[in-house]
């Protein structure tokens, strides 16, 4: 019984012996020595030469100093806002059950973190020009999709102009079989569509004139000088001579079945140079003819 008990006891001590060693080998001090890589709060990513990059948890306790003198025994303790992405560090600690480094002593030299200082400030300003960069390269992308859009509506808008002028030089070109009897050329002021009242009179007597020609028609084109948009001058050139075939059919009594649709000419057949004022007001007109077809003149 009593030998029995002996190797109980005997028992009970290695046991006892064995978890005081793994304790003891658990909570040994450990080393690492690397770059700050990042940080988040008190979890800091180690990047060690030649190995896998180290978790280092900081606590309340933990013991931040930079080292001093030329035998760097001295330490200045520092908080840890020093501990920066790109400082060099030593770390002693011990590891937890996730291999965590918690760190009991941090030490860097003052010239490393004078360099990872400065690389932080490049790299803030390298971000912030980046950062102003990308809103430059935004907006000049927003500028160029306005101007391609305001490109897309300008050639619609010269397509549709095209049509219309083809349109009145189609139907025009079958008067062919048409004699002009008389023609007046009514002026208009720089983007004016307005008709002058001087050349009321003008049109009046064109109509009485056009009244006595046996199955006369009446054909009215408005034109516009080339400056400015096409588009502008397109519609300047409707709107001149609707002007004009209001005059003859409201005060002139010319029966809509004697008049010809109003062409709109737009910039085509320019009379004038366009690089004076001279003839861009020769341009800006309405040209009204009295026609007679040929086969009623019996000519």
């Amino acid at each position: 019984m009593r030998s029995g008990n002996r190797l109980r006891i005997a028992t009970v001590f290695v046991l006892t012996a064995i978890v005081a060693m793994s304790t003891t080998v658990a909570a040994e001090t450990q080393k690492a020595q690397g770059v700050i890589k990042s940080r988040n709060g008190e979890e800091i990513l180690l990047q060690v030469a030649g190995s896998s990059d180290q978790v280092v948890l900081l606590t309340d306790s933990t013991n931040v100093a930079q080292v001093q003198g030329a035998l760097k025994v001295r330490n200045k303790k520092m908080s840890m806002a020093a501990l920066i992405p790109g400082l060099a560090i030593q770390v002693e600690g011990t590891l937890n059950d996730k291999n965590q480094l918690v760190a009991e002593k941090i030490r860097f030299k003052g010239n490393d973190l004078e360099d990872a200082t400065k690389m932080q400030a490049a790299m803030h300003e390298t971000k912030e020009l980046n950062q102003e960069q990308q809103q430059e390269l935004a907006k000049q992308n927003a500028e160029l999709a306005a101007q391609n859009a305001a490109l897309k509506d300008q050639q619609a808008q010269i397509n549709a102009n095209k049509a219309a002028v083809n349109e009145a030089i189609a139907k025009f070109g079958q008067l062919d079989d048409y004699y002009i009897r008389d023609e007046v050329t009514v002026y208009f002021a720089n983007g004016k569509v307005s008709v002058d009242p001087k050349y009321i009179s003008q049109l009046l007597a064109l109509a009485d004139k056009a009244k006595s020609i046996n199955g006369y028609m009446i054909e009215v084109k408005g034109y516009a000088s080339a400056v400015g948009s096409a588009a502008l001058n397109q519609k300047l050139s409707v709107d001149r001579a609707n002007n004009v075939s209001s005059i003859l059919l409201q005060q002139a009594k010319i029966p809509l079945t004697r008049m010809l649709a109003p062409g709109a000419m737009g910039e085509t057949d320019q009379v004038g140079n366009n690089k004076t004022s001279d003839g861009q007001a020769e341009n800006r007109r309405v040209v009204v003819r009295v026609l007679q077809n040929k086969a009623v003149a019996g000519i």
